[in-house]
């Protein structure tokens, strides 16, 4: 079979930018990315781009991936819009990587960008919820907020999941994210403040929660084959897998576990040829703090219902035996929805090839490493096993 390898990464910082648009941000990603190939690449070189997209908080929903790409220059390829709810970038991704595996193009942009902070909480409200089931939830009052919180209530009835091990997720995210130049939060909390912010739905409370964000990523993917013309480390996409479930969390078998997640890192653990043992580092969509322990249950780090053990006993930190979300995650780092699955690429390729700005940050020898990106409340999944 053949293979694939991203050879070049950038990403835009990721904030509220009241002075940028989506051009604008995709254009600073674009840019950073194409620095990132040692030996060069020449733009015309790019035959095809897939561009993850929500949709801009409503806004340049028709022809935005020509638009963004058209501001780089790039008028001269085939482009895409992606948009699978929050993992959208993710699946962009996947279009990429079967664009080349096919043989139709041999060097491929896969991106994302999002605008999310121009619009009112109002709005906000009515344009995430329609990632759900719009009738049976949003229309019924939900929010995703509330739908987490129903999914950590319930893993706390099962298993014993204590409030402390969500407020863990988020002090470890914050402690990671103030390393990283380019997330939202360039700050720590501590375990006081986490346990102690506004309730949000309970038990989720405001540190429980990742934010809306401005931002962009982008990545070059091209044929394994010809990977070292561009760069002596390229980083190798080992295996990929999507999958969906039922948007409505009610219509699920359990709401302790996202069916998407076991069968999206099935595909992926099943092309790569490795396993949950063979995962040195990860970066997950934590979108709110039980979402993490659920993916490391999910992903098979641990058995069912021992995320919070193993969040507590320390495995995922930058020091622990597989650090996860070293970036920050969508909690501190940020979830700008179209660009998070190939922001946490563009941190995955630097990582395995050892090239993070602050040493801090950087993961020892890592040379696998997956990353795992939702949509919505779990009704869209995609996996990716990267190897340097």
């Amino acid at each position: 079979m053949k293979k694939v390898a991203i050879v070049g990464a950038g990403q835009s910082r990721y904030g509220d930018f009241p002075d940028k648009g989506i051009k604008e941000l995709f254009f600073e990603a674009y840019k950073d990315m194409i620095s990132s190939v040692d030996n060069g690449i020449d733009p015309k070189s790019i035959e095809s781009a897939y561009i993850g997209n929500l949709g801009s908080g409503g806004f340049q929903l028709g022809n935005m991936s020509a638009l963004v790409t058209e501001y780089c220059g790039l008028t001269h390829l085939n482009t895409m819009r992606i948009e699978n709810a929050c993992a959208s970038g993710g699946y962009a991704i996947i279009a990429a990587a079967m664009d080349v595996l096919s043989g139709a193009h041999e060097v491929v942009l896969a991106g994302g960008v999002e605008k999310m902070t121009d619009v009112s909480g109002m709005k906000q409200k009515y344009w995430l919820g329609v990632s759900g089931d719009t009738e049976y939830e949003r229309l019924a009052g939900t929010t995703f907020a509330g739908l987490y919180a129903l999914m950590a209530q319930r893993h706390m009835h099962e298993f014993g999941t204590k409030r402390e091990q969500l407020s863990m997720v988020a002090v470890k995210n914050h402690k990671n994210g103030a390393q990283n130049p380019k997330a939202q939060f360039q700050r720590e909390i501590t375990m006081e403040q986490a346990l102690k912010g506004p309730i949000v739905a309970h038990p989720l409370n405001l540190f429980d929660c990742c934010s809306t964000t401005d931002g962009a990523s982008a990545l070059i993917i091209c044929d394994a084959d010809m990977a070292k013309k561009y760069t002596d480390t390229p980083v190798y996409v080992a295996g990929f897998g999507g999958a969906s479930d039922f948007l409505a969390i009610h219509d699920r078998v359990s709401t302790v576990a996202l069916e998407g997640t076991k069968r999206a890192a099935a595909a992926a653990y099943k092309m790569s040829g490795l396993s949950p043992k063979d995962i040195q580092t990860a970066e997950v969509h934590d979108c709110f703090t039980i979402a993490e322990l659920l993916a490391y249950e999910d992903l098979g780090f641990c058995e069912k219902g021992k995320g919070g053990q193993y969040m507590e006993e320390g495995h995922t930190k930058l020091d622990g035996d597989r650090p996860v979300n070293a970036s920050g995650g969508l909690k501190s780092k940020g979830h700008p929805i179209g660009s998070t699955g190939t922001g946490m690429a563009y941190e995955m390729f630097n990582q395995l090839r050892g090239t993070i700005q602050k040493p801090a940050r950087q993961v020892k020898g890592a040379e696998v490493g997956l990353i795992h990106n939702v949509g919505g409340s779990g009704g869209t999944v995609a996996v990716s096993i990267l190897r340097r």
